[in-house]
């Protein structure tokens, strides 16, 4: 073999070799955006599922300050009606005590 027929082979071996380190490459990296995507679209069905739990905890106890707020209400009455009741019972007492 002369000369010229080696380096001709030399050159068509590492042309094939850049061809194939390129291929190699893009199927990598279409590989890798692929996954990284999948990585992505993981996080956000995550972070939405919490943001939905955080609004419905949220609704939770805005539900539960209103139902409080009622019962305060209820209960601050049921003491001024005790209240009312006790003096009245006190002047019943009162009354009974005296005849």
């Amino acid at each position: 073999m002369n000369t010229g027929t080696v380096a001709l082979i030399g050159l068509a071996c590492s042309l094939l070799g850049v061809v194939i380190s390129y291929a190699v490459f893009s199927h990598n990296s279409k590989k890798d955006t692929r996954d990284e995507g999948k990585s992505v679209g993981t996080m956000l069905t995550e972070i939405g599922y919490i943001k939905s739990n955080t609004d419905e905890i949220k609704a939770e106890q805005r539900e539960l300050r209103k139902t409080n707020t009622e019962f305060i209400g209820r209960l601050t009455a049921v003491e001024a009606s005790a209240k009312h009741a006790h003096k009245r019972i006190d002047r019943i007492e009162g009354r009974e005590g005296h005849e």
